[in-house]
């Protein structure tokens, strides 16, 4: 498993370009970013040109999957999502599913099943994968939809397409059902990528109630060959602190 820096975490207010030489620098060999709006597709081909770095992943401009209402509006994103994914030689979109409409479960769950049935021609137009994402209510997103990994794995499987997969956040994860490495393990025909923080708190890995070595070490040993995002708040000066981690973990 390879090591790879969420963009928006450790470089609030940094250009873009200063970003990804820093990360060059500290060693590591790809990112990712949430709203690529802001970005100059030019700018980015010619900074990933000079320093290597792979362009991962960024998210889709609408989150509303769970009412069909909002289903045109959905596609739209998502066709503008991947023809600037293409641009900028991103080969992955995160998606969330949306907030808990009231309707029944049963109804959303195929409101978002058929959202991406509809998606999968414009994702083979593109060759883009769109990877759903379980978040936890607890802390963070009170009110979203999603917040079983069980159940987006079972979404992903009946829609049944290659570029249709699962971001599985750890730290999410951790706070809404644990058992992370049977998860995982159990479901790794349905995960294009990773993300981790510690928990509580969303800061360093070390720092929270998960032994990192002994996952990253399960999951390597079972196959996994992607990445996972550090997608956390350093409590560190964040240089420093992905130095330590890249230490630790890398």
């Amino acid at each position: 498993m390879r090591l790879d820096v969420p963009l928006p975490c450790f470089f609030r207010g940094v250009p873009f370009a200063e970003a990804v030489r820093t990360v060059k620098q500290l060693g590591y060999e790809a990112i990712e970013t949430y709203n690529w709006k802001d970005l100059d597709p030019a700018e980015v081909q010619d900074t990933l040109d000079e320093t290597g770095i792979e362009f991962l992943s960024m998210c889709t401009t609408d989150f509303r999957m769970t009412d069909p209402m909002f289903r045109k509006a959905w596609l739209e994103g998502l066709e503008e999502s991947c023809e600037a994914a293409v641009q900028m030689r991103v080969s992955r979109l995160i998606t969330q599913v949306g907030p808990d409409t009231g309707a029944s479960r049963e109804e959303q769950h195929v409101s978002i099943v058929d959202a991406l049935l509809e998606a999968r021609p414009i994702l083979d137009r593109y060759g883009i994968t769109i990877m759903v994402e379980p978040l936890n209510t607890y802390v963070n997103h009170p009110g979203y939809y999603l917040t079983s990994s069980a159940e987006a794995f079972d979404i992903i499987r009946t829609v049944d397409h290659p570029l249709v997969k699962v971001v599985y956040d750890i730290y999410h994860q951790q706070i809404m059902e644990g058992n992370i490495i049977p998860s995982i393990l159990n479901n790794m025909d349905c995960i294009a990528h990773l993300h981790s923080a510690g928990h509580p708190g969303r800061h360093e890995l070390q720092l929270g109630e998960n032994d990192y070595k002994v996952i990253f070490k399960a999951v390597d040993e079972a196959g996994y060959k992607g990445w996972c995002g550090l997608e956390y708040n350093p409590l560190m000066d964040p240089v420093e602190s992905l130095k330590l981690t890249k230490e630790l973990y890398g």
